[in-house]
């Protein structure tokens, strides 16, 4: 295991070495957390264009050294033209993840940029625009390297819209980058500010290039889209409270099943009876996850009604500790995301996610911006009676699910995951970390499983990465849960995740990011 860095007071991480040097440059001049991870995420659109870019959505998470916390949904709706009837007429069966049908939700990353400077403004941040926007200008255009490190090959297609296959699929996804039209998008917004995404002079050319491509996403609905501020969903844990965001972000998951095994009486070890326990809660949680997250206007019952204490013993008691239960789950694989973290000097701790959805998003660059929009289709469902259906104006479920938690005894942590079962791979870190007392290094690089649901006649399998425990796994088997060892290429489904922990009586920060896709933490 490699040794958890320390730094003095403040630190960032990010799966790309570059975009954790962004986020340290910023706090190096004065800047705040907020305003670092918003010129992270930047960075992130340039150097990790195939998981991110303005194109996305993105999900926030910020605590206030005063201990108030606030979650930011930037999750855009689907366009005016999004209907069931339309991807029926075209004889659609199921959404499609690739080509001009699938870009068919507003991308609200940017608007999350500008409502997360609004907040940090407002804590006293004085960064301006330009500047948090000048790494990934000019790594846009060339003028340092911006070769990512696996998993993030840049390749493809420059200035160009890609055209949907005869099938009604884009290309593939290691046939895209970023176009040469990006720097110069990056510095209008510069310029003009993020507004103009949407209803300045870069929204009118976005909204030209999405109407010429066929995509059901008007300018209007660009227009009228703000990425608003919600309160966040928490759950009170023995040793911390835990927060997430609310729905359409699945981090209801992430609480209720550490608010299950925080209830469950199991050693908390790396034996088989507490991944059992991990394991049982989640599937308790995705069953209610299943039902409740949906749009945020249409969720059938208040989120945080499920994270009452009586609510999480009850489904604690209902755990067998001896047997596997069945999983299975409407919701269809979802894609593969970046996850940023930072906490400053004076303890402002920011937890944010972005992404294009699938590996490469809708697969349709916009030539006059050289922007990759995103694909929302596993978010909805055509069924009108279905789970979550597709309407104009309605949010797509979202994998998206950045962590953070406060402590009792003051520490602070910021936690992600960026891959298609956040939640899953945050429980397991987070267990390690708060409940058996891994390091941060231990605790994220520690091997993981991710439990696949049952299809068709096949029952649910728990797919291992090749270090995890020979004797855990068969103990794990003879629980009754279906053992498989993941193959090669698999860290995009186990995800890339990282934590940072801020001390209280020092104002230390240590930390993690995921060395399987060449993460890295950086601090002051």
């Amino acid at each position: 295991m490699s040794e958890t860095p320390v730094f003095s007071t403040a630190a960032v991480a990010a799966p790309h070495p570059q975009v954790a040097e962004t986020g340290l440059t910023i706090l190096a001049a004065g800047g705040n957390a907020v305003e670092a991870a918003v010129a992270m995420a930047a960075s992130a659109a340039v150097l990790c264009p195939q998981a991110v870019g303005l194109g996305g959505d993105g999900f926030w998470l910020v605590r206030e050294p005063g201990g108030r916390a606030y979650a930011l949904d930037a999750a855009g709706p689907a366009g005016s033209l999004a209907t069931i009837t339309r991807y029926r007429d075209k004889g659609y069966e199921a959404l499609p993840i690739e080509g001009a049908d699938a870009a068919l939700t507003v991308a609200g990353a940017v608007s999350g940029w500008a409502l997360a400077l609004e907040l940090a403004r407002s804590r006293g941040g004085r960064m301006p625009l330009d500047l948090l926007l000048a790494d990934a200008i000019r790594l846009a255009k060339g003028s340092a390297p911006a070769a990512a490190p696996e998993p993030f090959p840049p390749a493809g297609q420059e200035g160009s819209v890609v055209p949907p296959s005869p099938e009604g699929q884009g290309s593939a996804p290691e046939t895209l980058r970023p176009s040469s039209m990006l720097a110069e998008t990056l510095g209008q917004l510069a310029h003009a500010g993020l507004r103009d995404f949407a209803r300045g002079d870069v929204g009118r050319e976005i909204a030209a290039d999405l109407e010429r491509l066929g995509s059901p996403v008007q300018r209007r609905d660009l227009e009228n889209y703000r990425a608003r501020a919600v309160e966040p969903l928490s759950v009170r844990l023995q040793a911390a409270t835990l927060f997430a965001s609310p729905p359409p972000s699945q981090g209801l998951a992430t609480l209720l099943a550490a608010g299950i095994l925080d209830r469950m009486a199991v050693r908390r070890t790396e034996g088989a009876a507490h991944h059992h326990a991990l394991i049982e809660a989640l599937k308790r949680a995705y069953a209610v996850r299943d039902r409740i997250v949906t749009d945020p206007w249409e969720v059938p019952r208040e989120p945080s009604s499920f994270l009452r204490p009586e609510r999480l013993e009850r489904e604690a008691a209902s755990i067998e500790a001896h047997r596997a239960a069945a999983f299975t789950t409407p919701v269809p694989p979802q894609g593969r995301s970046v996850w940023i973290g930072c906490i400053d000097r004076d303890g402002l701790a920011v937890s944010c996610v972005h992404s294009l959805g699938p590996e490469g998003g809708s697969g349709c660059v916009l030539p006059a911006t050289g922007i990759l929009w995103h694909a929302r289709g596993m978010g909805f469902s055509l069924d009108p009676a279905g789970w979550n259906p597709l309407a104009p104006g309605r949010r797509p479920f979202h994998a998206l699910a950045p962590a953070l938690a406060a402590f009792a005894d003051g520490r602070v942590l910021v936690l992600g995951a960026g891959g298609a079962e956040e939640p899953q791979v945050q429980i397991q870190t987070f267990a390690r970390h708060a409940g058996i007392g891994m390091s941060p290094a231990e605790a994220v690089e520690a091997p993981r499983w991710a439990l696949m649901p049952a299809t068709g006649t096949e029952p649910a399998v728990l797919r291992i990465e090749a270090e995890f425990d020979p004797a855990l796994a068969r103990d794990l088997a003879r629980l009754g849960h279906r053992v498989e060892e993941a193959g090669e290429g698999s860290v995009a489904a186990f995800g890339e995740g990282g934590l940072l922990v801020k001390h209280p009586r020092d104002g230390r920060v240590a930390g993690a990011s995921d060395p399987r896709s060449g993460g890295a933490v950086l601090g002051l």
